[in-house]
C-alpha cells in the first residue's frame, strides 16, 4: 500500500491519530489526497530538523501544518476543475505514447470521444497540446512518473 492508503487506514482505525506525511513530492494533487486521507501535516523530506520538530509540535497542539511551498501549490490550483477518472486514464495512455485510435480501442469508446476528452483535459490543465498536458499532469502529481 502507498502512503495515502496507509494514512487512510491508520486514521480510520485510530481516529485520534495525527499523521504527518513526510515525502519528496510537493505536487498539489498528492498533498490534497494526503490531507483528504486524514493527514494533519504534509512535509517534504528535505525539511530542516527545526521545521520537523515545529511541525510535530504544531500538529500535536491540534493545528494542521503544511509547508509554504506546498500550500502555494495547493492554492494555485484550488479553483481548478479536477480531471475525471476517465480523463486521467486517457491522459495516462497519452503519456505512454498511445494514439487516439489505440486509446479508443483500449477503452471501448469512439475515437471522437477520446478527442472530446482530450479537449476537456487541455482546457482543465490550460495546456497547449497533448505533450504539455502530460508534462503538467506529471508536475502536479495527477499522473505518476512513467516506468
Amino acid at each position: 500500500m502507498d502512503g495515502i492508503e496507509a494514512t487512510e487506514r491508520l486514521c480510520r482505525e485510530l481516529p485520534n491519530a495525527r499523521v504527518i506525511v513526510l515525502t519528496t513530492y510537493k505536487e498539489d494533487v498528492l498533498a490534497s489526497k494526503a490531507l483528504k486521507a486524514g493527514a494533519w501535516g504534509y512535509l517534504l523530506k528535505n525539511a530542516v530538523r527545526k521545521e520537523l520538530i515545529d511541525s510535530i509540535r504544531t500538529v500535536h497542539a491540534g493545528k494542521r501544518m503544511i509547508l509554504a511551498e506546498v500550500a502555494m501549490e495547493l492554492a494555485e490550483h484550488a479553483a481548478s476543475e479536477s480531471l475525471s477518472a476517465r480523463e486521467i486514464e486517457i491522459l495516462c495512455r497519452v503519456a505512454h505514447g498511445r494514439s487516439n485510435k489505440e486509446i479508443a480501442t483500449r477503452c471501448g469508446i469512439s475515437e471522437e470521444t477520446v478527442k472530446t476528452h482530450m479537449t476537456n483535459i487541455l482546457a482543465k490543465l490550460h495546456a497547449k497540446d497533448r505533450t504539455h498536458a502530460v508534462a503538467i499532469a506529471l508536475k502536479r502529481g495527477i499522473i505518476m512518473a512513467l516506468d
